[in-house]
């Protein structure tokens, strides 16, 4: 079989026990994907770590293999398909051990995407990781930098939701196929970032996403950026993972400290132990990175104009100040904030009409994450 360079990697992608090391280490031997698809079961026996049973997997998949099917496949879904033979495959994924081969690309790419920070973290957040997540992704997009992030539950859809809000670009890295996206209810999420920045996989349509592609697709995530932010992560969470990756990648890691008591703090706290950058602003990661960035991003950065607020009351920032500290039923609110319940009640209204809070079942109040804390609760938040 003739293979063009582009389809051919296009090809490997989608086959099975073929990733990018193996892929790297057959195009070493036979000179090309030309040469790769001319060869035979028994050729492709002597690549070292191909036994027989796979040459033979391999060489029946050369056959049956049909890249141009899935390049259809990508355009009508409104994508495309970037493959390491493409001018326009981004340069800083193409520096890790093993890029992806092909990326999927619903969205767009552009040169600028090359001044890139990712934002990660647990899918179980609390009020604090939220909002640290969206003022740092917020200051990002403000500075002319790239957001990138895995578009999960928790702070990575807060960070590409915060970038979107500052009017920047982002970039949301899938963990399977385009057409099989998870989380279900970040479809809305994921269509305003293909309309700002793009959606990312490598993963060929109708794979679903596991406990093995996520993982897997951590190093993407790494790979596209010039560091990456830690917000709230397990010990062995999948934050974490990317942190590791990114430091064998070369990148900056930074971790945004938490509460010793919040287990989702400590992966953050393991990182800044093990050197990576305690951080508790953007301009810390700008100052860090300023050998890196270019002036413009680092002039922008120092005139970023401050996340808009909400225009509140006096009484209503009291209730935010006792939210700030965590969920409350609202009779505990009502004391904590010195209000009484009935004006509680029509007050709740209209902060939730002003999408500071919202109300859960059990007359359960909290905050959403976009929302800034109190001055005097800021400064004490990481004691």
């Amino acid at each position: 079989m003739v293979m063009e360079a582009r389809l051919g990697y296009i090809a490997l992608n989608g086959m099975d026990r073929v990733g990018p090391v193996r892929a790297k280490a057959l195009l070493d031997r036979f000179g090309d994907v030309a040469g790769l698809f001319r060869a035979s079961a028994a050729e492709l026996m002597t690549v070292p770590g191909i036994g027989k049973e796979l040459a033979r997997s391999i060489s029946d998949q050369f056959d049956s293999i049909n890249p141009e099917a899935e390049v259809r496949k990508a355009e009508a879904f409104g994508a495309r398909i970037v493959t390491l033979a493409d001018e326009d495959y981004p340069e800083r994924l193409r520096t890790v051990y093993d890029p992806p081969l092909a990326l999927y690309v619903w969205g767009s790419l552009l040169p600028s995407d090359r001044h890139a920070l990712a934002v990660v973290g647990t899918r179980h957040p609390t009020h604090y990781g939220i909002s640290m997540a969206d003022r740092l992704a917020y200051g990002m997009a403000k500075a002319g930098i790239t957001v990138v992030s895995g578009l999960a539950r928790g702070i990575d859809t807060a960070a590409h939701q915060a970038a979107l809000k500052g009017g920047g670009r982002t970039l949301a890295v899938l963990g399977g196929a385009l057409d099989k996206l998870y989380p279900a209810e970040n479809r809305k999420l994921a269509e305003a970032i293909a309309e700002q920045g793009a959606v990312l996989t490598e993963y060929p349509f109708g794979r679903s996403p596991d406990r093995t592609t996520f993982p897997y697709r951590n190093r993407i995530v790494s790979g596209l950026s010039q560091g990456i932010v830690v917000v709230e992560a397990g010990a062995q969470s999948g934050a974490v993972i990317t942190a590791n990756q990114a430091l064998e990648q070369g990148r900056s890691v930074y971790a945004v400290p938490g509460r010793v008591d919040n287990l989702s703090a400590r992966g953050c706290h393991t990182l800044i132990r093990a050197g990576a950058m305690l951080c508790e602003s953007l301009d810390q990661i700008l100052e860090d990175l300023s050998m890196l960035l270019p002036t413009s991003v680092s002039r922008e950065a120092k005139a970023l104009e401050p996340m808009p607020e909400p225009n509140l009351s006096e009484a209503e920032r009291q209730v935010v100040k006792a939210l700030w500290k965590g969920a409350l039923q609202t009779d505990a609110l009502a004391r904590e904030a010195g209000i009484g319940s009935a004006q509680l009640s029509a007050m709740l209204l209209g902060l939730e009409m002003k999408r500071v809070i919202r109300i859960l079942p059990g007359r359960v109040v909290e905050l959403r994450g976009e929302v800034k804390p109190a001055p005097e609760l800021e400064s004490g938040a990481n004691r």
